[in-house]
């Protein structure tokens, strides 16, 4: 493997996720409308239709990619999942000031699922859930 490149996530409401990961210190890095065969081939789906944000991590790392599927539509009873279904369980980010991230989501409607706790005297930990259910780990390294 030369590097990990992105991690995708599959979104209805592309503009309440950009903001939610905007305000958790992503960066826009670009937009994109794919369609055709390749993109039909790529996803083992017909007629595929997708807008695509890609969201930059600060530190020039790997990048987050939204993607809103226009069509086809998602079946929610086929098995296996298709490259369409929405979701992942989470995404880890460590930041620098956990209190001043979570005022930033909260500020924008978004809550910790549980509480912050610290876990191993390293780390003060919480889960954030964002639009439609996505689950954001942040990670404030104290020692």
């Amino acid at each position: 493997m030369l590097r990990f490149d992105h991690i995708g996530t599959v979104v209805d409401d592309l503009n309440a996720a950009e903001d939610f990961f905007v305000a958790l210190g992503f960066e826009r890095a670009g937009e994109m409308e794919v369609s055709g065969e390749a993109v039909d081939c790529i996803n083992g789906l017909s007629g595929v239709r997708a807008e695509i944000v890609m969201l930059r991590a600060p530190d020039g790392g790997a990048n987050l990619e939204l993607s809103k599927y226009h069509a086809p539509v998602f079946g929610e009873r086929e098995i296996p999942a298709p490259a369409n279904r929405p979701g992942y369980r989470h995404i880890c980010l460590e930041v620098d000031d956990l209190d001043a991230r979570l005022s930033d989501v909260r500020a924008r409607g978004f809550d910790t699922v549980g509480d912050v706790c610290e876990y191993g005297g390293a780390y003060r930990l919480c889960y954030v859930r964002g639009p439609e259910g996505l689950i954001v780990e942040l990670g404030e390294r104290v020692a």
